[in-house]
């Protein structure tokens, strides 16, 4: 049976939909935590890699010295074993540094639901996708451009990897587990808690059938 490692950087975060979708397509899944507790996760024996979100930036440094730069060597190891990463929000951001690119803060966050373009014949399903970022990437030269929105790369690859600016795990379940987790104030100019919640419920079952086809695009683009 093939692996998945999941990594997490806060005890409210899960695979959610991403996983129940590998599951779906015979993986096996496990999930760790990467923070400045723990040490660095092994990945021998893993069939691939998927990095989800964090509230740091991967500009923090704090966290550089504290856990991420061990987790950006653990992302050198993968590409060196041949262990394609599927990198989430955050995990998408730390994949565009790793190849060279930047990420810097987005003078216009996203929060909720939005839809995104994909480009060319990209295999990225338009969503909607659920998005709760402040930072954006640069993509380094030798990334592909999968699908972007109006203010941020939304989706790329670059060799056997894939990363996402938006967050495929979501469902209404994990959504509330963030915001009981935090509860500081979301920026006016995005719609309240509850509104996020009740539109997340509504999605949630579409979404889930997005993820696996999500999946399903990773792998593909994994066996190349």
């Amino acid at each position: 049976m093939p692996s998945a490692l999941f990594i997490r950087h806060h005890l409210e975060d899960n695979p959610g939909l991403i996983g129940e979708a590998f599951k779906a397509r015979g993986y096996a899944c496990d999930l760790v935590m990467m923070d400045a507790s723990t040490p660095t996760p092994q990945i021998d024996g893993y069939d691939v890699l998927i990095i989800l979100g964090s509230t740091s930036s991967v500009n923090d440094t704090d966290a550089l010295s504290a856990w991420f730069g061990r987790e950006l060597e653990l992302l050198e190891e993968a590409v060196r074993r041949e262990v394609p990463i599927f990198g989430i929000c955050f995990g998408a951001q730390a994949l565009c540094r790793l190849f060279g690119g930047t990420v810097e803060r987005s003078d216009a966050p996203e929060i909720g639901w939005y839809d995104v373009q994909s480009k060319d014949d990209a295999p990225i399903v338009d969503g909607p996708w659920f998005e709760f970022h402040f930072d954006r990437c640069v993509l380094p030269p030798t990334a592909q451009l999968w699908a972007s929105s109006q203010h941020a790369v939304q989706a790329f690859a670059v060799g056997r990897n894939l990363g996402v600016q938006f967050h495929p795990e979501i469902d209404d379940v994990q959504l509330r587990d963030w915001f009981d987790a935090d509860d500081t104030e979301l920026p006016r100019q995005f719609a309240s808690r509850e509104e996020l919640l009740a539109q997340t419920t509504q999605e949630t079952p579409a979404a889930r059938q997005r993820a696996l086809e999500l999946v399903d695009v990773f792998l593909a683009h994994a066996a190349r």
